[in-house]
């Protein structure tokens, strides 16, 4: 079985030149959140894997998350500000109904002039988002973009439904890439899919919104349809981008997934064989952070040394809609 490199170096993406983070000051354990809701450390981490969340103050927003996450990542890259011709920031949760919080963050970071908007994919975003800036780049409208997943998802969780309420948290991540130039290492992103099913709306679903209810609503989920969704579904199209690449499953030294659910995260790594070790987990200290979450585990897996340069390594996610999607990057 060839070890992906050859095929891989023959067709690649925007490169990633840098990753960063930023999470809320407050942390929230399982055992202070069952002081007021009905539940339990033990309950929560059986079913979720989740053991504490971030939480954001009153002065922590979806644009100050992401705008620290922007600023770590292009001091991780080593690049300028101004260098950033564009910027996508996957969010179901912005900082107002208009304008884009890609914006803000634009503007915080003094590169105007570029381009500048807001993806919603809920926790799929941050792959929509990707895909989207490496689009862009390959066209040749830019030649460096920041891609931010940030989210604040605790502003609209129903605190009085235990079902949804303790499986989320705050936070953001961002990544910087560059355009592929004409001389290749072999680093990029090599392949992407994304899909939605929007015959599953109704599964996982925010009950308010501009048009609908001139209220911003609370997250709704009918929990065991969208575990047994996502597994499939994650399954599929983590197969599709192997297939397009040309790499096996053996051949990919991470797996970066999108951390809903420790259960989701076992289960999709047994149905496609994919040894334990190699699936970065973080659900256990931030919870479910939507949008964030894939940039989150990418960033805090680079930090620590198990993500090097040349590494093989898949990100996925799924989200309401139904949206889901991967892609293969080499570091």
């Amino acid at each position: 079985m060839n070890d992906g490199r050859a095929i891989a170096e023959r067709v690649t993406g925007s490169r990633v030149l840098g990753t960063g983070s930023a999470l809320p000051r407050t942390v929230v354990t399982n055992a202070e959140l069952a002081e007021k809701v009905d539940t339990s450390d033990e309950w929560i981490t059986a079913r979720t894997g989740i053991r504490q969340r971030h939480i954001a103050g009153e002065d922590e927003t979806t644009s100050t998350l992401a705008i620290a996450a922007a600023r770590a990542a292009l001091a991780d890259a080593g690049v300028e500000a101004s260098s950033i011709g564009l910027i996508v920031l996957a969010t179901a949760t912005p900082d107002n109904t208009f304008p884009a919080t890609a914006t803000k963050v634009q503007a915080a970071l003094g590169c105007q002039g570029g381009i500048a908007f807001d993806v919603a994919a809920v926790c799929s975003g941050f792959l929509y988002a990707l895909a989207t800036a490496d689009s862009l780049l390959k066209t040749g409208m830019a030649n460096r973009a920041l891609v931010i997943g940030a989210e604040t998802f605790s502003r609209i969780l129903d605190w009085e439904d235990r079902t949804t309420c303790v499986l989320f948290g705050d936070g953001a991540g961002a990544v910087v890439l560059e355009a592929p130039s004409g001389e290749s290492d072999g680093a990029g992103i090599l392949g992407t899919r994304l899909h939605a099913d929007g015959d599953q709306h109704d599964l996982l679903y925010v009950d308010g919104g501009p048009s609908s209810t001139q209220t911003v609503g609370h997250v709704r989920m009918r929990g065991p349809e969208v575990f047994r969704h996502a597994v499939v579904n994650l399954a599929e199209v983590l197969r599709e981008v192997l297939e397009d690449t040309g790499v096996s499953v053996s051949d990919l030294d991470w797996i970066v997934p999108h951390q809903a659910n420790a259960r989701i995260l076992d289960a999709t790594a047994r149905k496609l064989g994919i040894a334990p070790e190699k699936v970065i987990v973080t659900v256990h200290a931030h919870a479910n952070t939507s949008a964030a979450s894939v940039p989150l585990a990418l960033d805090l897996a680079r930090k620590d040394g198990r993500i090097k340069a040349g590494d093989l390594v898949m990100l996925e996610a799924m989200g309401g809609g139904f949206t889901w999607g991967a892609s293969l990057i080499r570091m």
